[in-house]
């Protein structure tokens, strides 16, 4: 049985007492509200659906940078859990900020630029501030994800040649718009980071979804993906429970959509390529 790795889950606590509020963009997402999954029901769902592992990327849009619950399911299941902080990078004190949650157990780093809390892109993904936290990330090998759009690739691109040797992995993509279809004229921005080994793509059910809009097809889009990144540098991830539907039912809407991808390509998807972007899948 291939060995399965959700590398997009969140988690949310019923407790605000212990796990105050403090979204980014001042309130909270409409998702989390409807549909909040607590980490033991995150890991009902993926005994349900047969996931092996998961990591739990912090909730920006309910917790803002309190990591605390990722922390907690992290340190209550490390056998079926890894997890995924944010941070202020433009702080004075971020890299006190990161020790304290590397220390906790956790094993990433994510940055939200943009997301349902706050439409648009913004604009400081390569502010100066912020290196201090990106030389500690590339020296210490610790992944970076992205929330970003298609609109903040050329600030990435800046970060990249500052910082040749980081590892990132874009959650969905970069969100590129995909309706016009191939030859995907308006992925373009995407499509230029192929040059960038140390970029990693973050194929979500959002991006699939995406991939079946307008003149798209996710045969189309998702093989000219492969054909240009490589299957080792593609992983999936559900987006549970931020993304409607059941672990099981996405899984299978994700299985179904890449069916067309050689086996050997599949197995890195939906495994080995997460278990390169974080060791401590590998224990």
């Amino acid at each position: 049985m291939t060995f399965v790795v959700d590398t997009h889950t969140h988690v949310i606590a019923a407790d605000t007492k212990r796990y105050p509020l403090a979204p980014v963009g001042g309130h909270q997402s409409e998702w989390s509200v409807e549909r909040p999954v607590s980490f033991e029901a995150l890991l009902a769902a993926m005994d349900a659906a047969e996931i092996d592992r998961a990591i739990v990327v912090q909730a920006s849009t309910v917790y803002g940078n309190d990591n605390s619950y990722v922390v907690d399911a992290v340190q209550a299941h490390p056998d079926r859990f890894s997890g995924v902080f944010s941070i202020d990078v433009l702080s004075a004190d971020s890299i006190t900020q990161m020790q304290r949650w590397l220390d906790a157990g956790l094993s990433g780093l994510r940055l939200f630029t943009t997301g349902t809390t706050m439409p648009g892109q913004a604009g400081w993904l390569d502010d100066e501030r912020s290196f201090p936290a990106w030389e500690y990330a590339q020296r210490h090998a610790i992944p970076v994800c992205l929330q970003m759009t298609a609109l903040g690739i050329p600030a990435l691109l800046n970060m990249l040649a500052r910082f040749p040797d980081i590892r990132v992995l874009l959650d969905h993509l970069a969100r590129p718009d995909l309706a016009g279809g191939p030859p995907y004229a308006e992925a373009a921005p995407l499509f230029s980071l192929v040059a960038h080994p140390g970029v990693f793509l973050k194929l979500t059910n959002r991006t699939i979804r995406e991939a079946s809009r307008g003149a798209s097809t996710p045969a189309a889009f998702f093989q000219r993906v492969l054909a240009e990144f490589g299957a080792a540098r593609i992983a999936w991830g559900s987006n549970f429970p931020a993304a409607e539907g059941s672990l099981p039912d996405l899984l299978a809407e994700a299985r179904d959509s890449l069916s067309i991808l050689p086996a050997d390509a599949l197995a890195a998807i939906f495994g080995g390529t997460a278990r390169t972007i974080y060791p401590a899948l590998a224990n």
